[in-house]
Formats: structure tokens, sequence, C-alpha cells
């Protein structure tokens, strides 16, 4: 399929809303944390949580994405409503965005070229002058494999940093290592899949956490570990984490929850199991999964406002 035959959405959800990017005032934001969750193709989820947001003006001191979570995060610093839907469902049946031939030439399952150029550059054109006067503090949550540790990239000059959040996004086997400044990163969700304790450290006393696994939800070992020890021998600590992810990632969940039963947290999350895989492909679930996220969102206002303090 050729990349001409793809259109920005004719009916004008192109445009800026006026709210966001360099209109809106610093006094205006939030002082709290956002934190996105992963989940592959789960994330459509967040990205009407995210327009809900944006329509009803609601912007945070400090956010945080994990992979998906970091790609749906760079529309809503934008104030792009809708784009962060388009760019997940409208090039699906795109060899150059996803497909076996991308693994198999490239070594990505998702073509960088096509996700961090081609889209963002030509296809949806990302407003780059919004993202840069978004007066707030914004990073992607990336992997550092020779470490195994987390590392929190910010984002300030997106033509620059977006491959933080290509990084991010690079998911363990179906991606190529990506290089930061000569070191290899992988997916953020290996290290810290819902980076709450880091805005805690940042000083975040309210946090609003998106996730995309429903309540009760728990992580079962990885069950690929002999691949991953195979690919990534060279990164032993890589292959601790992804060996104990389970592990860490249900501890952090049942931080959550306890504290969410406080009232010290707020999360929005789908209150059944969406049924969507991670690398879904099915338009019709996709768009339904997005649907629910802004519903959830809008149900949860009053509670979420009250939760911040506002009026």
């Amino acid at each position: 399929m050729e990349i001409k035959k793809h259109k920005v959405n004719p009916e004008g959800e192109q445009k800026i809303l006026k709210c966001a990017g360099k209109a809106i005032e610093k006094e205006q934001m939030i002082k709290g944390g956002l934190i996105l969750e992963g989940g592959g193709m789960r994330g459509i989820y967040t990205a009407g949580v995210l327009d809900y947001f944006l329509e009803q003006k609601l912007f945070f001191s400090d956010c945080y994405g994990v992979s998906a979570g970091a790609c749906h995060l760079c529309s809503y610093l934008s104030g792009q409503k809708g784009r962060a839907y388009r760019v997940f469902v409208n090039y699906l049946k795109d060899k150059e965005y996803c497909s076996l031939r991308s693994l198999i030439t490239t070594g990505d399952l998702f073509g960088a070229k096509m996700c961090y150029d081609t889209i963002p550059n030509k296809l949806d054109p990302y407003d780059y002058d919004a993202f840069t006067a978004y007066p707030g503090r914004a990073y992607a949550v990336v992997t550092n494999i020779m470490t195994g540790k987390a590392e929190y990239k910010p984002l300030r000059e997106m033509h620059r940093d977006i491959i933080a959040v290509r990084a991010s996004a690079s998911l363990p086997l179906i991606s190529n290592n990506v290089y930061i400044d000569g070191i290899p990163y992988l997916d953020g969700g290996i290290a810290d899949s819902i980076p709450i304790i880091r805005s805690l450290k940042d000083g975040n006393k309210k946090n609003v956490i998106i996730m995309t696994k429903e309540m009760g939800y728990r992580r079962k070992p990885t069950s690929h570990m002999e691949a991953i020890r195979i690919r990534y021998h060279k990164y032993p600590a890589l292959v601790r984490d992804m060996a104990r992810r389970h592990i860490a990632y249900n501890k952090t969940l049942d931080f959550i929850e306890e504290h969410e039963k406080k009232g010290h947290i707020f999360v929005i999350r789908p209150k059944v199991n969406p049924n969507v895989g991670r690398l879904e492909r099915d338009e019709t679930k996709l768009k339904a999964l997005y649907e629910t996220g802004y519903e959830d969102a809008k149900e949860s206002l009053e509670d979420l406002k009250k939760y911040l303090n506002l009026s």
C-alpha cells in the first residue's frame, strides 16, 4: 500500500485545542502526576481517557508515559484530540506500519520509520510547537538493558526526544534495541510498568493513573523466557528483570490498590477484561475500547475533581 493513499481525517480533528499547548498557562495546571501504563494496542483505552481530559482542560504538571502510554502522551501534550486514535487505527493494513514483513526486514514489528517519521511528519502531522509550549514536565520511561534499570527521559524537544518515546515502546523480541547516547534501551514496562513511585519521589502528592488492565488482574510469569535468554544473552540484567517482571508488576498493583482504597491515588481502568490483545488488529475492538476509555473518564469526572480539589 502506498503512503499517498493515507489521508488525515477530513473532518478537522487535526486541529489543536486552544486550551492546550501554548494557550495554557502554568497556573492553570494541576499540580500532580499523570501516569500512563503501556499495554500495546490495549493502550487505545488510554487514548480515549486522554481525549476526554483534553475536552475538560485537565492538564498535569508532571506526566509519565510507559510504552504505548508514552506514544499517547505525545498527542495529549500537543493538544491534538483524536490523533492518538488515528495513529493506532488508520494504518493497520499498511505493511510499513505493522507486519511480519517489517519484523523480518527491519527487526521491528512496528516499522520505526513509519511510526516515528512518516506519520508525525507527513501523514498526520504532529504539532511540535504546541508540545514545546506545554508548561509542564513530561517523561518517557525506558529500560536500560545493560543495567536493567528504569530511566525517565525528559521530553522537551520532540524532534530530538522522540527517540525516547520509540525506546519506551520497543517491545522485547519484536523490536530492535534503541540506542540513546550509545546506550541500548527497550520497553520501559520491563523495569517500571507503572511509575507511581517515581512520581511520588518527584513530589507529586496527587497522582492519576490510567491503566489498561482491569481491577484484579495479576501478571503471570513470562512464557517466552527461553527466547529472551537466547536473544539477550549479552544482557543478563535484562534477562533477570524479565524473569522477575511479574513479581515487580504485581507488587506495584498491590501498592496502587492499597493507596487507591485510602484515597491517596486516583485510578481509571477498564471495569472488565477488555478482550483486546497487545498486538490487536481488529479495528472494531479497538474503536470500542477507545470509546470505553472516553466514557470511563467521563463517568469518573466528578470523583476526579473532588480528588484533585477542583471546583
